[in-house]
């Protein structure tokens, strides 16, 4: 199983004790997984998902806000048609349409943007998540109906796919509330909101109240920064150890050119000296070296001697 997928179910098992809570994770669900559709007798609630802990999380909280009747059932419409929810109950819809806010008073569908086509696909009425408590509960249906998330031991990403660039705005903005930085890509037809930092996500788990999956995902990322902290200092020594015996190894044939072609006796004391210690020692750092000196000199006095002594092997060598 996924780690998204574990998410999920741990979501599914979450109800909230409030109504309105129960009420702002249904209208996240409609939101996202919800149509209207007409029949013979008149229109009818249909919510369709792929996932069947979707559907069954809706249908618990139809039953817990709306008495409904076990009569509607969950139904599977073959292995690639998902599975929904069809209510055809008028009186029912009508409730469950104005419970969620979708509905005015005067049975009309509510829009927030007058030039806006009306329907579930409009940003949620903002009465359904004025409290924070609403707002998280609405955060958890999106990510039940539209998100997903990669296993924290691979990397850091979370998503939820909105259908309008409205839906995504109000995403974003309830994230920002919680002081979580999302931002929105547009992917062929769909506005994705997203979320790539760990801090992030970890917050949003929070948030939506999977804390479970919240001390996994924890757990995973302070065992990969671990990783990635060991990695980085392994990478950085070998890096200076490459440099120091790339180095020594330059240093060490300006030396025996030297030796060779111009002859120890002819250097100053003390570059004759610095050579010879090389010689002796030609895989020391350059602070041991200054400590075989008489008398003893420090790393940057050692590093003048060593280019001094490259800067006259290059004048030969031209």
């Amino acid at each position: 199983m996924s780690f998204s997928s574990k998410v999920k179910e741990e979501l599914q098992r979450h109800i909230s004790p409030a109504r309105h809570c129960q009420l702002a994770e249904l209208a996240a669900i409609l939101h996202f997984c919800g149509s209207i559709g007409s029949a013979k007798a008149g229109n009818f609630l249909q919510i369709k998902a792929e996932n069947v802990l979707l559907v069954r999380k809706c249908f618990t909280l139809l039953q817990k806000t709306f008495n409904m009747s076990t009569e509607t059932q969950v139904h599977h419409e073959g292995q690639n048609g998902g599975y929904s929810i069809r209510i055809e109950d008028q009186d029912l819809v009508k409730r469950i349409l104005q419970g969620t806010k979708f509905l005015d008073g005067e049975g009309k569908f509510w829009c927030g943007d007058e030039n806006a086509a009306v329907g579930l696909r409009e940003p949620v009425n903002r009465m359904v998540i004025k409290n924070s408590c609403c707002q998280r509960a609405f955060l958890r249906g999106a990510f039940l109906a539209a998100g997903s998330m990669s296993d924290p031991e691979k990397g850091y990403h979370l998503e939820i796919v909105c259908s309008l660039e409205s839906q995504a705005l109000q995403l974003q903005s309830l994230l920002a509330d919680f002081e979580i930085d999302a931002r929105i890509v547009i992917r062929k037809k769909y506005f994705v909101v997203y979320i790539k930092e760990g801090s992030g996500i970890s917050d949003f788990l929070n948030v939506i109240e999977a804390h479970v999956a919240l001390m996994e995902f924890e757990n995973s990322r302070v065992v990969r920064d671990v990783r990635n902290t060991v990695n980085r200092r392994v990478n950085c020594e070998t890096a200076n150890i490459t440099k120091t015996v790339t180095a020594a190894s330059r240093q060490l044939e300006d030396i025996m050119l030297l030796q060779e072609k111009y002859g120890f006796e002819n250097l100053p004391v003390n570059l004759r000296e610095m050579a010879e210690v090389r010689l002796e020692h030609p895989d020391a750092p350059l602070k041991e070296l200054g400590a075989y000196l008489d008398p003893p000199v420090g790393k940057s006095g050692v590093n003048h001697r060593l280019r001094k002594l490259s800067e006259l092997a290059d004048s030969i060598r031209s």
